[in-house]
């Protein structure tokens, strides 16, 4: 509820969501307050107010400091929460990081009307075959709250297309910065397509001032990974095998696969994927800070 949030201060322009889930448990812990002081500094040069969101001792906030990162960042184990888990956790006084759809409930609360990230979560694989039903709540969350996702697609580890399909299902828009084609993360083109491609932040800017309050639904952003730091796809789908045989023989399941994958990854690619995870990021934030510039203008 509302009471329970503490929000950033100032009207809804200029400002652009964070996630703690990023910084906790997409990164090593040891880069996670120099990835957030860049991010920060790369809102900031565009004319933007960055706004990290999370859970702290109970309390939802959008505006959280670094010293309540540092706290964080010094538990043993934060766990993730989805919306699902958020309420549970600010009834029992819990702090937790905030994953998209998390970070979007409270950005939408606070005002917030743009969220940078990397990458959504979404259907996994094996779903369609008749696997277990795994699809990430990041996806129901943009029929609920009205804020513009800046993302490089969705990970490249779960089922791209069948995530792009369901987001149609929802009557979520998904349109690309100067881009045709839906990315997968690590790689530009997860092979789909957007619904509609726009060739300015500034055009882009003035559909989602209008779109957002009209339909009171989020919009995806597709804003591919630099091609300089896109990885070979070949060779990532070499990677990826591994490190889903890593995970199986490891019994990751449901909401630890994810991580586990993640993980090995970047062992088995000596850092290649983490150094364009953070890549991707930073020119999300970038993005995102023009557009809700652009959007108060």
């Amino acid at each position: 509820m509302m009471h329970e949030a503490r929000i950033a201060n100032g009207g809804s322009g200029g400002r652009v969501a964070l996630e703690t889930t990023l910084l906790l448990h997409g990164v090593p812990r040891e880069r996670a307050m120099g990835l957030y002081a860049e991010l920060c500094a790369v809102v900031r040069q565009q004319g933007a107010e960055p706004c990290l969101c999370g859970v702290v001792r109970g309390r939802m906030t959008a505006s959280m400091t670094e010293a309540d990162l540092a706290g964080l960042l010094a538990e043993p184990s934060v766990p993730k929460l989805n919306t699902a888990s958020l309420g549970v956790a600010l009834h029992r006084g819990r702090s937790g990081a905030s994953t998209v759809s998390t970070t979007m409930e409270i950005a939408a609360a606070a005002g917030i009307r743009v969220f940078a990230t990397g990458g959504l979560g979404g259907v996994h694989k094996g779903v369609t075959g008749g696997g277990r039903l795994d699809i990430s709540a990041d996806l129901a969350a943009f029929t609920r709250f009205p804020v513009a996702v800046v993302t490089a697609g969705c990970k490249s580890i779960l089922d791209v297309i069948n995530t792009r399909e369901l987001l149609e299902t929802l009557g979520v828009p998904v349109v690309g910065l100067r881009t045709d084609r839906f990315p997968a993360f690590y790689m530009r083109d997860g092979g789909i397509g957007v619904d509609e491609r726009f060739e300015s932040e500034a055009d882009l800017a003035a559909y989602l001032a209008h779109e957002l309050p009209r339909t009171g639904r989020g919009v995806v952003v597709a804003n591919p990974i630099p091609p300089e730091h896109e990885l070979p796809a070949a060779t990532f789908a070499t990677w990826l095998a591994h490190a889903e045989a890593e995970a199986a023989a490891h019994r990751a399941e449901g909401r630890d696969v994810t991580p586990a994958v993640l993980g090995a990854l970047h062992r088995l690619s000596g850092g290649a994927t983490l150094r364009a995870n953070v890549e991707l990021v930073k020119h999300n934030a970038a993005v995102a800070a023009k557009l809700a510039v652009g959007m108060v203008r």
